[in-house]
């Protein structure tokens, strides 16, 4: 490990760094509007920090009457590393101190191939990053994985969709290959705190945050943060029974909101429609690519299919029936759609909208609005560096 050994002493260093983080340069005089510290207690903290090089100097702040005050910025040298591993791709960005994206790439992958060849190509995107000249090193990373994460010892728990993953020490082998501190949560929990950071719930204290992919799970942010619950598997709505003695589900029951309605479900859902005759455009698309995905019954609803809406709609009505269920539990302030699904767009959004309005109480849904997310693949990435950051810029 090299650069970033250094952590914040207390509670006010780490309160400042996440501050020069989340509002980028600032004056001294601007952080002390925002901390309840004296002049000089705050001129011994930024000192320190200034110290431990986790902080530089950033010139003169403009005048606010009287002496002028000095800028302060975390180092523009510290890097992290953003892993969002999906069921079907991989995404792995470098970012700044601050959060902001310097280099992101994406590419297929069978999260059911398991993690050594997984990580094989993680830490060979990692290294192409590094090669053209983004980083020479990283000081932390975060890495989000399709399903239960124990936090915090990062290590998946029988992760339905994830064969060959239970138990798997994530972040002690990461962090052996990287060289540096790697933090591991559930990827729907990064998705929601990268829509928190950057995204469409920057001012929301309390929300959910529904990504709709291979599988689907819930963010739940409580007060700005996320709730995990006590082993870490909160928000694990994929697997709530949706359809009374429905499908079987891959996590050996029957019935469950994922085995309805989610990427593969839609998928299969639509291959028999084509191959029953219900939808010339899913059979044509089908005798094209060998297989259908959410991709073509996304663009066969956008050329007008009958079959495909109907599939979206269906779906869409299944999960805002969970999500109701959950809006009139937690009352949150805002609910994002996001994962590869929400290419579906506003005809799944109406759907989920649809049964929440009417199934929740009006005092729980007459100010809540229900939206896709803003970020897209980035989320994960940027919830992973936020993960990383929130745990280097906290108290050792």
């Amino acid at each position: 490990m090299r650069r970033m050994t250094a952590r914040p002493g207390n509670a006010h260093q780490a309160r400042l760094l996440k501050l020069l983080r989340d509002g980028g340069p600032n004056s001294r005089a601007q952080l002390g509007d925002q901390i309840d510290l004296s002049r000089s207690k705050l001129a011994v903290e930024v000192d320190r920090l200034l110290e431990t090089g986790l902080v530089v100097a950033d010139g003169l702040a403009a005048s606010r009457g009287g002496r002028r005050s000095h800028n302060v910025r975390l180092n523009p040298e510290l890097r992290f590393l953003g892993v969002d591993i999906g069921a079907t791709s991989v995404d792995v960005a470098v970012t700044n101190a601050e959060l902001e994206t310097l280099g992101h790439l994406n590419q297929p992958m069978d999260v059911r191939e398991g993690p050594v060849a997984v990580f094989e190509q993680v830490l060979a995107m990692a290294a192409k990053l590094k090669a053209s000249g983004l980083a020479e090193e990283f000081d932390g990373a975060g890495i989000g994985v399709p399903g239960p994460v124990r936090f915090p010892e990062g290590i998946p728990v029988a992760p339905p969709i994830m064969p060959g993953w239970d138990g798997f020490p994530v972040r002690e082998a990461l962090s052996q290959e990287l060289g540096c501190p790697v933090m591991v949560d559930n990827d729907v929990n990064l998705m929601a705190m990268g829509e928190q950071h950057a995204g469409v719930a920057r001012t929301v204290a309390d929300f959910l945050c529904v990504k709709i992919g291979t599988g689907i799970g819930c963010g739940i942010v409580v007060g700005g943060e996320v709730y995990r619950g006590t082993t870490g598997s909160a928000g694990d709505i994929g697997h709530i029974q949706a359809v009374p003695d429905g499908r079987p589900c891959a996590c050996g029951n029957r019935g469950c909101l994922e085995a309805h309605f989610s990427g593969a479900a839609l998928a299969r859902d639509a291959t028999e429609a084509a191959q029953q005759g219900l939808s010339a455009e899913l059979a044509s698309r089908l005798e094209t690519n060998g297989a259908l995905t959410a991709v073509d019954v996304a663009a066969a609803a956008a050329a007008g299919d009958a079959t495909a809406l109907d599939l979206i709609r269906e779906g869409g009505n299944r999960t805002g029936q969970v999500i109701a269920g959950l809006v009139s539990f937690f009352n949150p302030g805002l609910v994002v759609i996001g994962g590869g699904v929400t290419g579906l767009g506003h005809t799944l959004l109406a759907a989920i909208r649809t049964q929440v309005y009417r199934q929740s109480l009006p005092l729980a849904t007459g100010n809540l609005p229900i939206v896709l997310g803003e970020l897209g693949p980035a989320a994960g990435v940027t919830g992973a560096a936020r993960l990383i950051s929130d745990h280097l810029f906290s108290p050792a």
